[in-house]
């Protein structure tokens, strides 16, 4: 797909005060570090996340949501009534119906009666759907402007994790739990708008693909689960199979790359950044080398923010235009792979 006419205006962003380093974590799990022989510091040894941030407990997925999409049309100086459409691309969400995006909505003031407003899921790529999901509109002449929100809360389900880990205290299971003690929380709000409706000139999204690979689709799950035998309480779990992710994942972020050059006629040295999904180092280290692209081109927050899920990409091009990493002009590649598996990208001029 290529565009024209869409742009990312602005992207705002929220994060929660409590940081919890993975040296805390590990504390917490010491009879099970003592009784497999492992020593401290290997969460971020495995990982590169030394910390990742937590929203407080019982923090209501909507408002996280709603304080990045203040943020983003606040700094935007546009109208709520201005806005077509109104996508929750989270994981998480506030509950199954109604749609978190109609919580987000209901708590911008002026919001415009007539925009379309509701949720798209799909693992860590959702936003990057988003995002895609209104350039399209914007294309057809649908829409002059809609906003992307996202919120994710990793305290639950790392709770969880580290609860089961002391119970069943295998090796195999701690490399299955990995994944999930990476997770971080954090909320972003992005701006996708015509060139008629704000003419900044920056930010152009020129186009994007994607490719799915469903057979690997129970590699990485996270849903609910009984909490004991006999009870009707649920509780969240997530299972993730970290080797096979990573290996089956660069399989098909190659075959994306592939299409990704061919369709915007890039190529690897004509691209001047990249901005990835955060998984942790090995991911970065791997997914960089396959592709060809060298490390001092990309821009990493999961050392700090872990794995915030949906949240993780745009978030971290955010913090990347803040610190000068990204200029106006340069051709930047927003890499995008999530449970599925299903891997996305687009390409955006600065």
């Amino acid at each position: 797909m290529r565009y024209s006419q869409a742009h990312i205006a602005v992207i705002g962003y929220a994060l929660p005060d409590e940081i919890v380093r993975s040296v805390d974590l590990e504390a917490r799990l010491e009879t099970l570090y003592s009784r497999l022989h492992l020593s401290p510091g290997q969460l971020e040894a495995l990982t590169g996340i030394r910390a990742r941030r937590w929203w407080p407990a019982g923090f209501r997925i909507s408002e996280g949501a709603l304080r990045a999409a203040v943020d983003a049309i606040k700094r935007a100086g546009i109208r709520p009534r201005d806005i077509d459409v109104l996508i929750h691309a989270g994981v998480c969400r506030d509950e199954f119906e109604p749609a978190t995006a109609c919580h987000v909505a209901a708590g911008i003031p002026g919001f415009n009666p007539r925009a379309m407003v509701y949720d798209v899921s799909n693992a860590c790529l959702g936003v990057i759907n988003g995002i895609m999901q209104v350039a399209n509109m914007i294309e057809l002449g649908q829409a002059r402007c809609g906003l992307v929100v996202s919120c994710e809360s990793a305290r639950d389900i790392t709770e969880n994790m580290i609860e089961t880990l002391k119970n069943k205290g295998s090796m195999d299971y701690f490399r299955y739990g990995l994944a999930t003690l990476t997770g971080g929380s954090g909320a972003v709000a992005v701006l996708v708008t015509s060139s008629e409706f704000i003419n900044t000139g920056r930010r152009r999204i020129l186009g994007g693909v994607q490719r799915a690979a469903p057979r690997h689709h129970m590699l990485c799950r996270w849903g609910l689960e009984p909490a004991g035998a006999g009870t009707s309480t649920v509780r969240q779990f997530m299972h993730t199979d970290s080797v096979n992710v990573l290996k089956y994942g660069v399989t098909l972020a190659t075959e994306t790359w592939n299409d990704f050059l061919q369709t915007l006629d890039w190529t690897p040295e004509t691209i001047d950044r990249t901005i990835c999904h955060q998984v942790g180092s090995a991911h970065q280290d791997t997914v960089l080398k396959t592709l060809g692209m060298p490390p001092e081109k990309d821009f990493v927050t999961y050392p700090e923010l872990g794995n915030i899920g949906t949240v993780s990409l745009p978030i971290t091009a955010a913090i990347a235009d803040e610190h000068g990493h990204l200029k106006p002009g340069q051709t930047v590649g927003f890499l995008g792979i999530g449970s599925g598996l299903n891997c996305m990208m687009l390409g955006i001029e600065w």
